[in-house]
């Protein structure tokens, strides 16, 4: 009686609920073993170096090659660990004035430099470097930021110690010669950095101020000599201006001479031109002259040769040919002869007996 309500169940659905488990277990161990990869990966950012440093295991210590952009494999600690560097440009700022500041740059205070005349000068720069070789800033300067510290921080006012220490008060101002300067404290800095894995790129001066009575005096030493300078420029001014007058007259001058000189050869051509007129005019009046007086005695050498009786007895008619007709006597001493030139002229009084 006591077995009557009790059944068993089938064999079944126990191997069903057995699969379930060992799915759900295994299940189970893949997300526990994804969860522990994914912690193990460690991302390098595109801005980052990554540097490996191995506690325990059998490549123990730190790895030279650096690791790139992307998700790297890394044993948590204290197996493994992985340090990682700026790519990019950093910035050291030696100032004392906040507004200037970026907020991007470790500051320091502004570099106070003593000058080779014992003067004191506050400066402003900006040193501008980067990692090269994040194995060596590791290995010589330490992990995190210490390659600031232990690296570009300590060196970096010194040099500018040195280099711009050399310059006299009044040569800051001269901006060739400081900028020369500026440039051997980065190629300073450069020899002792570069084997720590730094290299500077640029060092820049931006402002340099003097204590207020070092200043004054300087403005005033300044102010004099720009006087001076001043004094100098209007004396070479002046004799520059007397020069120039000079030049003025003596090109004045010329230029008279050369016009009077042209008005003279022009005066002397025309006279020459008007010589040269005249004679070949009266060569020409005397060449017509000739050739009427030639025309003249050919004219007479032909009117008393052969045939000039016929000539004037051919002129007489043409004189006669409008007279009415008139009858007259040719003889006698009272007669016409219109052939008879002789007794004609002497009937009209143009010819003496």
């Amino acid at each position: 009686m006591t077995g009557i309500g009790k059944t068993k169940p089938p064999a079944s659905q126990g191997g069903s609920s057995g699969f379930h488990i060992k799915l759900i277990v295994l299940g189970a161990v893949i997300l526990v073993g994804l969860a522990a990869y994914g912690s193990c990966l460690t991302y390098v950012g595109p801005d980052e170096f990554g540097i490996k440093q191995v506690m325990i295991g059998l490549q123990r210590g730190i790895q030279k090659k650096p690791y790139q952009t992307g998700y790297r494999f890394v044993l948590p600690e204290p197996f493994e660990k992985l340090h990682k560097f700026p790519k990019s440009i950093q910035v050291l700022e030696l100032s004392n004035n906040p507004i200037t500041r970026s907020q991007f740059a470790r500051h320091e205070r502004a570099a106070y430099i003593q000058t080779s005349d014992g003067f004191f000068v506050e400066v402003d720069a900006s040193v501008l470097y980067r990692i090269v070789d994040p194995y060596q800033v590791f290995v010589t300067l330490g992990p995190g930021r210490l390659f600031e510290d232990n690296g570009i921080v300590p060196r970096a006012e010194a040099i500018l110690k040195q280099t711009l220490g050399e310059l006299t008060t009044e040569q800051f101002y001269n901006s060739p010669l400081r900028v020369e300067k500026v440039h051997q404290a980065r190629e300073i800095m450069n020899q002792e950095l570069r084997p720590k894995g730094l290299e500077v790129e640029h060092v820049l001066v931006r402002y340099f101020q003097y204590s207020e009575e070092i200043q004054k005096n300087i403005e005033e030493k300044k102010l004099k000599d720009q006087l001076v300078f001043k004094n100098q420029a209007e004396a070479r001014a002046s004799a520059e201006m007397a020069k120039l007058k000079k030049t003025v007259e003596e090109g004045r001058a010329a230029v008279g001479v050369k016009l009077q000189e042209g008005q003279a050869y022009a005066v002397r051509r025309k006279a020459e031109a008007d010589l040269y007129s005249r004679a070949r005019k009266a060569e020409g009046d005397l060449l017509v002259r000739l050739a009427e007086a030639e025309r003249t005695a050919l004219k007479n050498q032909a009117l008393g040769g052969a045939g000039a009786d016929v000539l004037v007895g051919l002129q007489m008619a043409e004189v006669y040919r409008g007279l009415q007709l008139l009858i007259l006597p040719s003889d006698g001493q009272g007669g016409l002869n219109p052939l008879n030139l002789e007794q004609t002229l002497r009937n009209f009084e143009l010819r003496r007996p």
